[in-house]
């Protein structure tokens, strides 16, 4: 079986992507599925490209047990043929990522990230916030993490 690629995507990728992709990673490695998943993430924009993730979303991922590895990367149309799951942070990227010329195509693999919550709509956006404001964004993911693995595990067949 190859690998199911799953890629988290935000603005810029500093912020909610990054830390999305670290938890995500963290919960794979706990469930010994690193050889059947590989994650990813990336931004919409070109803001930050090989940057490294906000100090405070590599603060607050510490703070909760997470270190997150990743430098700041693009979407690209590419990423739509490689990978099997796209995940939107919000309905902006989700839009955004339907702009792109193969997006059609691609759409069954699109997804919002919080369709995987207790709760649906955006992951909000953290930047402007305060240190409260990436703790929520920390639990939104990490439920939304936890049960979009769950459906994988189900979807796959996968054990772990």
């Amino acid at each position: 079986m190859s690998k199911i690629n799953v890629l988290f995507v935000c603005l810029g990728n500093i912020c909610r992507s990054p830390l999305a992709e670290a938890i995500f990673k963290a919960k794979v490695k706990e469930r010994g599925l690193e050889n059947d998943i590989h994650t990813d993430s990336c931004g919409t924009s070109n803001y930050h490209i090989g940057g490294a993730p906000d100090s405070r979303t590599i603060a607050n991922a510490l703070t909760n047990g997470v270190t997150i590895d990743h430098a700041g990367r693009q979407l690209t149309v590419d990423d739509l043929d490689d990978f099997d799951y796209i995940l939107a942070m919000d309905a902006s990227n989700h839009t955004n990522i339907f702009k792109l010329p193969n997006a059609g195509i691609h759409g069954h693999k699109i997804h919002m990230m919080r369709f995987f919550d207790t709760e649906n709509g955006d992951v909000p956006d953290p930047y402007y916030g305060t240190a409260a404001d990436f703790q929520q964004v920390f639990d939104i993911l990490n439920r939304s993490t936890g049960r979009f693995l769950d459906h994988l595990k189900k979807e796959h067949n996968l054990r772990g």
